[in-house]
């Protein structure tokens, strides 16, 4: 499965984001909302079957926007069809990332190999949606001439596994931190995830 949490817990944090008053926008629009509080950015990786199954219907209800990083070749997961894609990217609350196309640990690789795979991947997500303006490294491995090519590919800005909650600034724009979040998360561990970037009991 590609989420790591439930429906039902899915629609809890949701629900605890809207109460908070949360201004839901794509990662690659974090730059226009720099000096706004309670501004969210959900993403998913890999391109899962399930965020379409669902993720979707659930953000369509709540009006939330997400940001799906599709790895584009990826093997051994049920993969989102390009009808769904479509179907997504066309509602205005699904905005597509790349992912790489191949799931690759950008560090074992070659700096052209892995290059090539970050391009390749946005080539791919653009020739589904049109467009492909932020990128997330698979398993959160890259260093810093890996976000030097992002920036030389052209996506907006790129998203890291980094568990923490900070302004998005000019130095940290290639390296975003992202809140995680599982199902075993019960609500207070939800609010202090939010408050913090990681819980701790």
């Amino acid at each position: 499965s590609g989420m790591n949490m439930p429906p039902e817990k899915f629609e809890q944090l949701l629900t605890l984001l809207t109460r908070k008053g949360a201004i839901f926008c794509f990662v690659s629009e974090l730059e226009q909302y720099r000096n706004q509080k309670n501004v969210v950015a959900l993403s998913f990786d890999d391109g899962f079957m399930d965020n379409y199954l669902y993720a979707y219907p659930l953000l369509k209800k709540y009006n939330a926007k997400a940001t799906i990083y599709l790895a584009t070749q990826i093997e051994g997961i049920e993969k989102l069809t390009h009808e769904q894609i479509h179907e997504m990217a066309n509602s205005g609350l699904i905005e597509f990332g790349a992912h790489t196309q191949h799931h690759v640990n950008l560090l074992k690789l070659d700096d052209q190999t892995a290059y090539d795979e970050m391009l390749q991947s946005k080539r791919d997500v653009e020739a589904l949606v049109g467009k492909c303006p932020s990128f997330a490294y698979p398993f959160g491995r890259f260093n810093e001439k890996h976000q030097k090519m992002a920036q030389e590919i052209g996506f907006k800005n790129a998203v890291s596994t980094r568990k923490k909650i900070e302004a998005y600034e000019a130095d940290n724009q290639f390296n975003i931190p992202r809140v995680s979040t599982h199902g075993a998360m019960n609500a207070l561990q939800m609010r202090i995830a939010l408050a913090k970037g990681r819980y701790k009991l």
